[in-house]
């Protein structure tokens, strides 16, 4: 198959697995920050995430992904005649897979619970967002897979190589894993935070 795969992880284990197959099958990786020069490291070709979009990251690097040609391209439907007419006069090409994990919050505020800033730079918005709309994307257009952890890579690269695509029972498998992670992170921001005095 061919398309196109976002990817922004912390946890860069097994990343070469996941854009080895990518590669084999002609799936274009667009990426941002230490993700994009750990691929580039691992001598395969990505795009930037900022050359996609024709706008810079933020310095410190708060803001990357969040942006309407990432986000259309995840939840656009091409098979919807206006929806198609606009992505394609703005240039937005769709985001079939996100791969995405996020900030160690829980372990940062388990080893240094009294660092306020240190637990609040660790809170990922980007990764969170980008989860939801691929998990939403998976439901509502049978279309995007998002995969947030390493773990999970294995399975859909036997379905790749197998099938040349991904089965939608897979993908909403993945969806609800999805939704199930970023519940339990806010969760866990909330609680900390209703632990923090002043």
């Amino acid at each position: 198959m061919t398309g196109n795969a976002l990817i922004s992880v912390y946890d860069k284990s097994r990343l070469e697995h996941i854009v080895g197959a990518f590669a084999r099958h002609k799936i274009k990786v667009i990426s941002s920050g230490g993700t994009a020069q750990a691929i580039r490291k691992l001598r395969h070709e990505v795009v930037d995430v900022s050359t996609y979009t024709g706008f810079p990251e933020m310095p410190g690097g708060l803001v990357k992904t969040l942006h309407p040609k990432i986000y259309a391209g995840i939840l656009g439907d091409w098979k919807d005649p206006v929806q198609a007419k606009y992505l394609q006069e703005n240039t937005i090409e769709p985001v079939d897979f996100v791969v995405v994990n996020l900030y160690p919050f829980r372990e940062v505020v388990k080893n240094d619970p009294a660092n306020l800033r240190r637990a609040v730079d660790n809170i990922d918005i980007g990764g969170v967002t980008l989860i939801r709309a691929a998990a939403k994307g998976a439901f509502l257009n049978d279309r995007v897979v998002p995969l947030t952890r390493p773990a999970q890579y294995d399975v859909l690269i036997r379905e790749l190589d197998k099938r040349g695509g991904i089965k939608d029972e897979l993908r909403h498998k993945l969806a609800r894993e999805a939704f199930a992670l970023t519940a339990e992170y806010d969760g866990a921001i909330e609680r900390y935070l209703s632990k923090v005095k002043g």
